[in-house]
């Protein structure tokens, strides 16, 4: 491929054109009235992997948004790579924040703005005109390809799971790349490890039959929004620790290995906080931010309610009193076993004086890919390459439930190449993506593909 570097810089104002023709079809997964938008992106999403050399590329139906899959299977023996992106994006609201149209891709500054340009059709786009590029100065894939390209990850995927249970040999792969991640900063090449899991639960607290008079019953009944205060006081311990029995049982320690190489991420917590206007950081003692924010498992309240929020006065004993609660967790803890013990606990510190009902809402399941298995080796060496500079590494801390479920599955880790970065206002008006960034995830998808195929 000694040639696919010159190719791709004498290509880019041509595949940069192609994108921007891709992020003009307002493709909002959550809207009904965008449903054609949905299908003409998904068959232009098709025609592109045919023109990139792919035997075949097919608009597959689903209950919901269509599934785009391609593939050129040609190298007897060699491993297979399923590539994963979507190309639906969210809503444009609020529209009159954007400095220019949602759907009409402007370029300056050497970025590209338009909704779903870094969240996720510029990141999918690279890997197509990966193989295009190789196809165009080679001849042949190095290794076997196939994609799978879908229409509702800004809804949840609902369709997702279904269509991998259905087609498990259709998509059988020794592994799958995925580029939805970011940059640690400009221009650092970096691999995303491992992403936490999600188990979201609802907490509501139950007093009298109806709001009380605060003056007439106060000091008799016990109030539903003390009560909740004072059970979610109680999830942490003074060392910032979930108080949660049986919380840590499963978690996986980080390893020597990996503390070394978050640590080589340069980050200062005076920014940090300048950044946040916080005067103090909290969080679980013994940890860095990098490994408190990415590779440890935390409890935070994410809401909550009850009785009188008005302007004024209102002398109330409130009824009901209701939070809502998320414990991102890490590699090997199990959302439905955690959902259980936080269930536990909050029934068994709540008093008699009221009723409690525990509800899930919602889990996901962490990852984690080992620092030293090929892919990873694979993506390091090709990102180095491409970007001249050593790559990073870190752990996500937000969830990306479809990667759990390719290890589900098909049994494959994946390979988290992001080439976006968590200031490109993803999900936010002047969403953007650095071509630069674009320009070298194509060179570091066509190189991932010929370091992985390697014996």
């Amino acid at each position: 491929m000694a040639n696919l570097e010159q190719h791709v810089n004498q290509n880019i104002e041509k595949y940069i054109g192609e994108l921007t023709e891709y992020l003009r079809f307002p493709s909002i997964s959550t809207l009904p009235e965008n449903r054609d938008d949905i299908n003409k992106c998904a068959a232009f999403t098709a025609e592109k992997m045919l023109e990139a050399g792919l035997d075949r590329a097919e608009v597959m139906q689903t209950a919901g948004h269509p599934v785009v899959y391609g593939e050129r299977l040609r190298v007897e023996g060699a491993p297979t790579v399923l590539i994963y992106g979507h190309y639906d994006v969210q809503p444009v609201d609020p529209v009159e924040l954007w400095h220019s149209e949602p759907f009409n891709p402007v370029i300056k500054d050497g970025k590209i703005y338009a909704r779903g340009a870094t969240d996720d059709k510029g990141q999918l786009y690279m890997h197509i005109k990966a193989v295009q590029s190789i196809m165009q100065t080679v001849g042949e894939l190095p290794l076997n390809v196939k994609f799978i390209i879908e229409g509702e990850e800004e809804i949840g995927s609902p369709s997702l799971e279904p269509f991998l249970k259905a087609n498990k040999e259709l998509l059988k792969c020794d592994v799958v790349l995925v580029s939805d991640t970011a940059l640690f900063a400009p221009m650092l090449p970096t691999l995303t490890y491992g992403l936490r899991g999600l188990c979201y639960m609802e907490v509501e607290i139950t007093g009298p039959s109806r709001d009380l008079h605060s003056g007439t019953f106060g000091g008799a009944v016990a109030n539903p929004v003390n009560i909740l205060s004072q059970i979610i006081a109680k999830m942490h311990d003074e060392d910032g620790k979930v108080a949660i029995p049986g919380f840590y049982d499963d978690v996986v320690p980080l390893t020597e290995l990996e503390r070394n190489k978050l640590a080589l991420l340069e980050f200062s917590e005076e920014e940090y906080k300048n950044h946040l206007n916080v005067d103090e950081l909290w969080g679980e003692k013994g940890y860095t931010v990098i490994e408190r924010t990415g590779a440890r498992p935390t409890l935070d309240c994410n809401g909550i309610w009850g009785g009188f929020s008005g302007a004024g006065a209102k002398t109330i004993i409130p009824s009901k009193a209701s939070a809502k609660i998320s414990m991102r967790l890490v590699a090997n803890q199990d959302p439905v076993k955690t959902a259980q013990q936080f269930k536990d606990f909050v029934e068994s510190v709540a008093p008699k004086s009221v009723k409690v009902k525990v509800s899930e809402v919602h889990g996901a399941e962490a990852c984690l890919v080992p620092l030293e298995s090929k892919a990873i080796t694979a993506a390091t060496n090709a990102l180095s390459r491409a970007f001249g500079k050593d790559t990073v590494y870190i752990r996500e801390g937000g969830s990306i439930p479809v990667v759990a479920k390719f290890k589900k599955y098909l049994g494959a880790d994946a390979v988290l190449m992001g080439l976006g970065l968590n200031t490109e206002n993803l999900h936010s008006p002047d969403e953007h993506f650095d071509l630069n960034h674009f320009r070298l995830g194509i060179i570091s998808s066509a190189w991932f593909m010929e370091e992985y195929a390697k014996k």
